[in-house]
């Protein structure tokens, strides 16, 4: 006679799993993604590092008649002498400059003008900025060079005058001297004007030196008249009398500026021009070279404005034939300060490249600090006008980002920015020419893999963020899709990005790379180095964001073309191995098979993913040709050849298995499965073994399946599984037993192995902290004791005293997290703790205890 709590529970069905998969929230899916659906990891494809410095490596698509040439020669010949026109081969013949007196002024003209009126503030004349008044302080105290520091051509140039002259209402003030109006006559006629060579006077203080003598000569009433007249201006001439006043004070001002500058050039720049003419040895230059850069940006004559900068570079321009790599770096470092242009920018930066080739090089230019010049030419210099110095100078920028001792230099130098809006450039020259810059594909190789260098650094990565540079860089793809060392580039940029979820996101969000990336596998479907990366960075974009899958998805032709992939990888795989078995040697044909192989393991990754969205995945259970490609790569693959993409195939099978659809393949083959997942729980791989119980639980809902098990003694290896001491291989293992229960025919078999004790030590382990686990354990022991009259017959006794304080002390905990669950999951799990595990807990308990016959305490024997 059955009790009332067994006629309580006499009415509840076994548990099993549905057939039918219910819709889960995005968070179910997270956290219950180990009970059908998971994401596959695979590792990113390696870059081997070049042996060899060169702007396109061995890999390059480019022919070497189609790219420029890393090796060249460079001498002192190959710079220009001048740098502000190209040179003249006609010799013209010197030009005599003679000062003119200026004629009389007429009777029309107003005879104030013939003499020039002071400036208002006499100071301002005289005015110098605070850095010259220092030079000049310093200069004064040192004594000249002697004749000798100057050739004898520069000699004859020499000032042999410098008197001015300044006039004030009544003095003349000549060489500091100040002179009455009459002193000041006989003093210029004893002291002629002379001109100077490339600096003395200015053309006016000529005409009016030239022509005051005359003036004064004409008269004593005359010239007082006149020196009255200057002195007070009409109201009529006061404006044209200020604007003279105004140019004439920065005419001299400038004359004070210049003297201030021929001091310091024959003080301090000369002595040193003269130690880099003498050249004894190649560190006594590169010391001179480190004085003469901080004396020019001390007396701040670096750039291209300085007067003399044609003297300096002739003199740079001879020392490189020394042919010293330290040297060289210190004059180029010189010549970039000073700003040059055209043929000789491109040869400075063509010099630093081939010094960069060089990886022992790295130390000097870290220490010669030029990074900075090199970024200066590119944030500065004009890119059309200088496409091939950029070249050079990115080629060597790209060099020194492969040492990781530069990442930090030069990101915080700006090299991100710099990078990123060149590229943006070019970008919208392409897009308003319809054509790209000339050699712009060129440049665009050593950009991208610089970028590739620099996002190994974190700074760098959010750099791109916040800039918005990754869609720059999908534009860049699509205007150069027939440039395949650009595209390359790029996915291995986006290889390094994507493996990082913010960056992950930021493709994702940008809708059009989806388009992108399939035109590119179409384009370039037999260049597995391109294509290999392109189908990483979708596993990445589709391993944790849904809307990524159905974006992917709805692109035309999405599917068809990884499979299409697919097959053709497929074919190059067993093209290979019928040349390794043919006899040919194994080392050769291993490293194309693993090439290829590694593609077909990243397209696994992304139909896995795909599959786990609801919509791609039924649609992708029914499609033959996916679930054809898979079964074939498992029956020609084994565990022991390539492990991961065996694994990854398996884990998209039982992605597909999840969906229980009337037109599903993977049901019409489903006993031809279990054929091949056989192989994988003979292996000694836990992982493949793993995946293969796993699928097992999915398919084992189907009757014949079961039977498969049973008939196959698959059922005593699930038993033994749980002795593994692995919390998902319990859990999977225990999911095929509880399918196995649901028939009463084959509930026998937990007594098997002992496979009630192994249950209840799983729930004992794991059940505290694994409400999933902890489920399927209560559920298939209910299942198992459907029929119960006896819980000690049932369970047997031990197992039964076990269960009543297990499930007792469960009921009246908390489920027990560890600190790496979010809130909101742990939420999540708490919640399933209290409705589902306890309630099944709450019945199994009542079950065992309304047919648990509890024995009297047996009588103390006495002695």
């Amino acid at each position: 006679m059955l009790s009332p709590n067994d006629k309580k529970l006499g009415n509840l069905d076994p548990f099993y799993r549905p057939s039918v998969a219910k819709p889960k929230t995005s968070a179910e899916i997270i956290s219950e993604a180990r009970n059908a659906l998971r994401t596959v990891r695979t590792q990113r494809p390696f870059t081997p590092q070049e042996d060899q410095r060169k702007l396109f490596g061995p890999a390059s698509s480019r022919t070497p008649e189609n790219r420029p040439p890393s090796s060249f020669s460079l001498h002192a010949s190959s710079f220009e002498s001048s740098d502000s026109r190209p040179i003249s081969g006609t010799r013209l013949s010197p030009l005599e400059l003679k000062p003119k007196a200026p004629a009389s002024p007429t009777t029309k003209e107003d005879p104030c003008l013939a003499f020039p009126k002071p400036p208002v503030d006499p100071v301002k004349i005289r005015r110098v900025s605070s850095a010259r008044a220092r030079l000049f302080r310093a200069a004064s105290q040192v004594a000249f060079l002697p004749d000798r520091t100057l050739p004898s051509a520069e000699r004859k140039k020499t000032i042999e005058s410098k008197e001015r002259i300044m006039m004030g209402d009544s003095m003349v003030k000549i060489n500091g001297i100040c002179l009455t109006e009459s002193n000041a006559i006989g003093h210029l006629k004893s002291h002629p004007l002379q001109l100077t060579y490339g600096g003395g006077f200015r053309e006016i203080q000529e005409q009016e030196a030239a022509s005051l003598p005359s003036h004064l000569r004409s008269g004593g009433d005359q010239g007082e008249r006149r020196l009255r007249a200057m002195s007070c201006p009409n109201s009529s001439d006061l404006s044209s009398l200020e604007t003279n006043t105004v140019s004439k004070a920065n005419l001299q001002e400038k004359d004070t500026d210049s003297e201030v500058d021929d001091i310091f050039w024959n003080t301090r720049i000369v002595p040193i021009l003269h130690e880099l003419e003498k050249g004894e040895n190649t560190e006594t230059v590169c010391a001179a070279c480190t004085q003469l850069h901080h004396a020019l940006e001390e007396g701040n004559m670096l750039g291209s404005k300085f007067k003399r900068r044609s003297i300096l570079l002739k003199t740079l321009y001879k020392l490189v034939d020394v042919g010293s790599d330290s040297l060289s770096l210190k004059l180029a470092k010189i010549i970039l300060a000073l700003k040059v242009s055209r043929k000789n920018l491109l040869n400075v930066c063509k010099l630093v490249f081939k010094i960069s080739r060089n990886e022992k090089n790295d130390y000097l230019i870290k220490n010669d600090g030029i990074l900075e010049s090199l970024l200066e030419v590119l944030r500065n210099e004009d890119l059309q006008s200088n496409t091939e110095a950029f070249l050079y100078c990115m080629g060597t920028i790209k060099f020194i980002s492969g040492n990781p001792r530069f990442l930090n230099e030069m990101i915080s130098k700006g090299a991100v920015e710099i990078l990123m809006n060149l590229i943006k450039q070019i970008n919208e020259n392409t897009k308003e020419c319809s054509t790209c810059l000339p050699n712009s594909g060129h440049l665009l190789v050593q950009m991208t893999a610089t970028l590739r260098n620099l996002v190994d650094s974190p700074l760098a990565r959010s750099k791109l963020l916040s800039i918005n540079a990754l869609p720059q860089l999908c534009v860049v793809m699509g205007q150069h899709t027939d440039d395949k060392d650009v595209c390359t580039n790029i996915a291995r940029i986006f290889s390094k990005l994507t493996s990082y979820h913010d960056c992950c996101v930021a493709l994702a969000n940008y809708s059009r790379c989806y388009a992108l990336f399939l035109n590119l596998i179409n384009k370039y479907q037999k260049k597995q180095d391109l294509v290999v990366r392109i189908v990483f960075i979708l596993g990445n974009l589709t391993a944790k964001n849904n809307q990524a899958r159905e974006q992917f998805s709805k692109e035309k032709g999405s599917i068809p073309t990884l499979l299409s992939l697919f097959h053709t990888f497929y074919e190059l795989d067993l093209h290979s191995r019928k040349q390794v078995g043919e006899g040919e040697e194994q080392p050769k044909a291993r490293k194309p098979q693993a090439q290829v192989e590694d593609v077909l393991i990243k397209l696994t990754r992304v139909l896995a993913n795909l599959a786990i969205h609801p919509g791609i995945g039924q649609a992708m259970a029914a499609n033959p040709h996916v679930v054809g490609l898979l079964l074939a790569t498992l029956e020609y693959k084994s565990i022991d050849e390539c492990e991961e993409l065996v694994i990854n195939t398996t884990a998209t099978i039982n992605n597909l298995s999840y969906y229980q659809v009337k037109n599903s393949i993977i049901q019409d083959k489903k006993l031809h499965i279990a054929e091949l997942l056989l192989k994988l729980l003979m292996s000694n791989n836990m992982d493949a073994i793993l995946e293969a119980v796993r699928v097992l639980g999915n398919l084992s809902q189907d009757h014949d399946i079961c039977d498969f098990i049973v008939q196959k003694n698959v059922h005593k290896f699930m038993i033994a599984l749980l002795d593994a001491k692995h919390q998902d291989i319990c859990f999977s293992a225990c999911g095929v037993l509880l399918n196995l229960t649901v028939d009463k025919d084959k509930r026998v078999i937990l007594k098997e192995g002992g496979g009630i004790k192994k249950l209840v030590d799983c729930l004992r382990d794991f059940g505290p902290t694994d409400w999933q686990l902890a489920c399927l354990v209560c559920k298939t022991l209910w299942n198992f004791s459907e029929n119960i009259t006896n819980a000690s017959l049932c369970f047997g006794d031990e197992d039964t005293s076990t269960l009543l304080v297990l499930l007792s002390s469960l009921l009246d905990e908390e489920l027990a997290l560890d600190g790496s669950f979010d809130q909101e999951l742990k939420n999540y799990h708490k919640l399933h703790w209290e409705t589902e595990f306890k309630p099944v807990a709450q019945q199994l308990l009542n079950r065992i205890q309304s047919h648990h016959t509890f024995l009297e305490p047996l009588p103390i024997p006495s002695f």
